[in-house]
C-alpha cells in the first residue's frame, strides 16, 4: 500500500476505485433512484442536459468527505437543502433515500471489491449523517 493509500479513509478510498472503475457514477445512481422511485423523475424534468442531476451527486458525495473529515459543512448544508427541497414539494424522507440509492450503486460498481470494511464505513457514515441532520 502506498503513502497515499494509506492516508485515505475508507470512504475516499471506496470512491477512488469507483472513480477508476467506472467514472462519474451519476448515470447510474439516477437510473437505479427512478427504477425503484419512478415518482422522482418528475423532479427532474427540467434538467435536460442532466446538469443538476451530476451537480446534486457531486454535493452528496462532497458531503459525505466533509462529514467523514472535517466536518465544516455536510450536516448544515444537508438541513438546508432539507428546507429548500421541502418548499418544491420532495419530504425530508427523501434526502436517505437518495443517500442509500448512492450506497447500492456504489456497492454494485465495485461488485466483488466491495468489502465488509466499505460495507461498515458506509453504513455508519448514512446512520450518522442522517443522526445529524435530523438534531439540526
Amino acid at each position: 500500500m502506498s503513502s497515499v493509500e494509506a492516508t485515505l479513509n475508507p470512504i475516499e478510498d471506496c470512491l477512488e476505485r469507483i472513480a477508476t472503475i467506472h467514472g462519474d457514477p451519476t448515470d447510474l445512481v439516477y437510473k437505479r433512484l427512478f427504477e425503484k422511485h419512478p415518482d422522482m423523475r418528475g423532479l427532474f424534468l427540467m434538467d435536460r442536459d442532466d446538469s443538476v442531476k451530476g451537480n446534486m451527486l457531486a454535493q452528496v458525495i462532497e458531503c459525505f468527505l466533509d462529514f467523514t473529515g472535517e466536518k465544516h459543512y455536510a450536516t448544515s448544508l444537508i438541513a438546508t437543502e432539507k428546507i429548500n427541497h421541502d418548499h418544491i414539494g420532495v419530504p425530508a424522507e427523501t434526502f436517505e433515500t437518495f443517500f442509500t440509492t448512492v450506497v447500492d450503486t456504489f456497492r454494485d460498481i465495485l461488485g466483488d471489491s466491495w468489502s465488509a470494511e466499505d460495507e461498515t464505513a458506509w453504513d455508519r457514515l448514512i446512520t450518522d449523517l442522517n443522526k445529524a441532520v435530523a438534531s439540526q
